[in-house]
């Protein structure tokens, strides 16, 4: 019954997983295109970069300080989508019967990696960000870094306890 349950939890993890991974894969190549329809085509765009992004103050000031950090915007969001494809993944190659293997082991030190690379990512351009503060130009972005590095060091502290499970099952596997 429990693992009828945990079967179903996984399963409907693994779509929710996909459906998020699809939206960040949509809202990055959203963000892409925009950005090359505003510097390449036309800076009339700039008004509404994606969703949100309000940046055409910075596109006026200057066409480098704008790629420079629409590049940093990009560059989470394909982070945060390349993390969700690493859960799903995980979900993909989860056995319930044996749960702790290596290639999980090894997906999560990847995703907090990953995580770890998004908040140093976010560290530099909140420090572009401020940078451009101090020269008059305000963008209005909000850099969470804080978040993404704490949640790179829990993930990388679960696939340590992964590892250590893979001990103990292996040991568990060879005195039966």
């Amino acid at each position: 019954m429990i693992i009828m349950k945990t079967t179903q939890i996984l399963h409907a993890m693994r779509i929710v997983s996909w459906i998020i991974f699809i939206g960040l894969c949509v809202k990055a190549g959203a963000m892409i295109l925009a950005l090359f329809a505003n510097v390449f085509i036309s800076g009339l765009a700039s008004s509404e970069l994606y969703r949100g992004l309000d940046l055409p103050n910075l596109l006026a000031a200057n066409k480098w300080y704008f790629l420079n950090m629409t590049s940093f915007v990009i560059a989470i969001a394909l982070m945060k989508a390349y993390m969700f494809y690493l859960v799903i993944k995980i979900f993909a190659k989860i056995n319930l019967e044996f749960p702790f293997n290596e290639k999980i082991a090894a997906l999560l030190a990847k995703i907090s990696y990953v995580a770890f690379g998004t908040g140093i990512i976010a560290i530099l351009a909140s420090g572009y960000n401020k940078w451009l503060m101090h020269r008059g130009i305000t963008s209005g972005l909000n850099w969470e870094s804080a978040g993404y590095l704490f949640m790179a060091g829990i993930i990388f502290i679960i696939s340590m306890l992964f590892k250590r499970g893979i001990e103990i099952q292996s040991e568990n596997e060879l005195t039966i």
